[in-house]
């Protein structure tokens, strides 16, 4: 048993605090040892002490630049931070050095839409595609970034291929979103109408919001007074009393 086993059963065991106890002691002893800075990094991460966690990671890396480990976990961490365009770019050098992983250009993409370059993120989410054309995950993100660009065609296909290969309800989601953009709104507010009869909290709200705002292109002056009453406008939609047209 290596120095370093106890704290790596620690971690997970879930053991937080015997964690940074032990790696505050081997540090002390050893401050350039790259593999407690990441178990330390870990054990910071799960607590949610995100920026003690990304100086430590920063740490493992500069220590050991080659180890993939270090850098998918700085990756991780940039993005708890909301550091989301240096957590994309660690992603993708991540997936240059492998172009055959499709999880981390995945990873890329996501980050890439929540750093609000799209464009970026279509391409990643294509590159993961071309590698597997039946990856449900990858044809759903590649949906939700050419909803972002206004690629109507192209994100209703990969939303239709998503939801074939997924059938959840963030891939029918997606597809609701697809037909708006593409025009479909009558179904794309029965697809929203379905699915606020689902799903619960943040997500029916989200939904909902969606299906109200889509309502309201069309509305006429009642329908809009309808529409700025959150409960009577739910009311309506689930009862099936609102409708809007192609």
């Amino acid at each position: 048993m290596t120095g370093l086993d106890p704290i790596r059963d620690a971690l997970e065991r879930g053991d937080h605090e015997l964690v940074l106890l032990l790696t505050q002691a081997e540090l002390a002893e050893r401050p350039g040892n790259d593999a407690a800075h990441e178990l330390r990094a870990r054990s910071l991460l799960a607590q949610g002490r995100t920026e003690e966690a990304e100086e430590h990671a920063q740490a493992a890396v500069r220590l050991d630049p080659d180890e993939i480990r270090y850098r998918e976990l700085l990756a991780e961490v940039l993005s708890a931070v909301g550091a989301h365009r240096d957590a994309a770019a660690e992603f993708g050098r991540l997936a240059r050095n492998d172009p055959r992983q499709p999880d981390w250009l995945l990873a890329e993409a996501g980050e890439r839409l929540e750093a609000t370059q799209a464009a970026q993120g279509v391409e990643a989410a294509r590159a993961a595609v071309r590698l597997d054309p039946r990856n449900g995950r990858a044809q759903l993100t590649l949906a939700q970034a050419l909803i972002r660009t206004g690629e109507a065609r192209g994100a209703h296909q990969a939303a239709g291929a998503a939801l074939r290969l997924l059938g959840d309800v963030d891939a029918r989601e997606t597809l609701a979103d697809a037909r708006w953009l593409a025009g479909r709104r009558d179904q794309a507010f029965d697809d929203y109408r379905a699915l606020v009869g689902e799903l619960a909290d943040a997500k029916r709200d989200r939904v909902l919001d969606k299906a109200r705002r889509l309502y309201l292109q069309q509305a006429g002056w009642t329908g809009r007074l309808l529409a700025r009453v959150p409960l009577a406008f739910a009311l309506g939609l689930r009862a099936g009393w609102l409708k809007v047209g192609r």
